[in-house]
């Protein structure tokens, strides 16, 4: 009985950090919609300059917190980059599915 209620318990957690990344995601992608192509390439230079900064940086005189908070900066940086370019497509699994469904179908 206290492996089912540790399981669920860890289960919930992990539900709710899975809806706070996809909270703040929405958030990025709505910010970035509503920026001009300059403001978006202006951006993209800040993150670059902000990238190769931390890559000049010498690491190891950091604390095991400070480059966890980079860690987590550089990951950030990223999605935030991905926004920016704005490229591919995305698919849900259902979507996959009909698409292959309508190709059998039809072949």
């Amino acid at each position: 009985m206290k492996k089912v209620v540790v399981a669920a318990f860890v289960t919930l957690l992990c539900l709710n950090t899975f809806t706070a990344l996809a909270e703040d995601k929405k958030a990025l992608l709505a910010r970035v919609e509503t920026m001009t192509a300059e403001q978006k390439e202006a951006r993209f230079k800040e993150l670059e300059l902000r990238v190769d900064e931390i890559k000049s940086m010498d690491r190891s005189s950091l604390s095991r917190a400070e480059r966890s908070q980079l860690r987590k900066e550089l990951k950030g940086m990223n999605t935030e980059a991905k926004a920016l370019e704005g490229r591919g497509v995305y698919l849900s699994i259902g979507a996959i599915i009909i698409i292959i469904l309508l190709l059998i179908l039809i072949l």
